[in-house]
């Protein structure tokens, strides 16, 4: 119990360091801007969609379907964003209301402590490294890398839905080498984080195939997301590739979707809206590509 209240700690003063550094580049950044009075500001107001899709989003998110997939594809049917700040837009947009489901799921769902550390821990550390090769990266290479995850996300989605994926086992926590295997997994997943391909499908595979209770997986994934995405997200804020009206319309469109889908939501036919969600992703893995090809010729 001591160590969880570490972790909320920890948790919350990630989110305020956040939240603070966020809003205060964002203040810098408008007041530097030319124009005066509230003409400065227009440019970071988000649209009604923004928070339409941040809602749904991190509802389904919730609910274990995963936020970044379903964002990218709805981002890059209305063609709202440039593909080469897509990843920034979505690991700062979502960060807040991913918080929210890590409060809410390390508190309620039983999970080892010493393993969910662990793999919060090695997750951080791959967040920081890989969002510092991310932000860095021209617009193919964006389109490249994200297409193909995209469709590498579809494909665990479906294959979860079909049950040709591992159902996992009875345990709540990892030992020995399979703690290992899973620690780096989850850095690996981290640093995966940064290029758009949401964490939580293949995390709980990973949770899966070492053993462990797929409900276990809630927290582990959620707490990973909870504060990698802080620190991940701040570097792309600092670097300015991320879109500020989107990322906040994500914000906080995403926290009632969040708040909704863990308190009220009490059964909804998921099978269903997975299959929409993969066939959305599919055609949208295939418009990165696309794009991404026709920019080579």
């Amino acid at each position: 119990m001591l160590m969880k209240t570490v972790l909320f700690l920890a948790l919350g003063c990630c989110a305020t360091w956040f939240v603070f550094l966020w809003f205060r580049a964002i203040y810098f950044q408008l007041k530097n801007r030319p124009g005066e009075g509230i003409k400065k500001f227009a440019g970071a107001v988000p649209r009604p969609l923004d928070f339409l899709i941040g809602f749904l989003a991190n509802f389904f998110d919730t609910l274990g379907i995963g936020s970044f997939a379903t964002t990218s594809a709805a981002l890059k049917l209305r063609n709202a964003i440039a593909d080469e700040i897509l990843p920034g837009t979505l690991n700062v947009g979502h960060c807040l209301p991913t918080v929210a489901q890590a409060f809410i799921f390390i508190a309620i769902v039983q999970v080892d402590v010493t393993t969910l550390v662990s793999m919060i821990v090695a997750s951080v550390l791959g967040a920081w490294l890989g969002a510092g090769l991310v932000s860095k990266l021209p617009r193919r290479a964006i389109q490249i890398s994200l297409g193909v995850a995209l469709f590498c996300a579809a494909m665990l989605m479906l294959g979860s839905q079909l049950k040709l994926l591992p159902s996992g086992g009875a345990e709540y926590g990892l030992t020995s080498t399979s703690l290992i295997i899973g620690v780096v997994g989850n850095f690996v997943l981290g640093a995966l984080m940064t290029l758009g391909i949401g964490l939580y499908a293949p995390c709980m595979i990973l949770v899966s195939l070492l053993g462990m209770d797929p409900r276990a997986a809630f927290p582990i994934m959620m707490g990973s997301c909870a504060f990698l995405m802080p620190v991940g997200g701040i570097r792309f804020v600092r670097s300015g590739r991320y879109s500020v009206p989107v990322a906040l319309g994500l914000a906080f469109g995403g926290i009632p979707g969040v708040l909704i889908a863990a308190f009220l939501v009490k059964s909804l036919p998921l099978e269903a809206v997975r299959i929409l969600v993969v066939l959305v992703v599919v055609y949208t893995s295939g418009v990165l590509l696309r794009s991404a090809r026709m920019a080579e010729s």
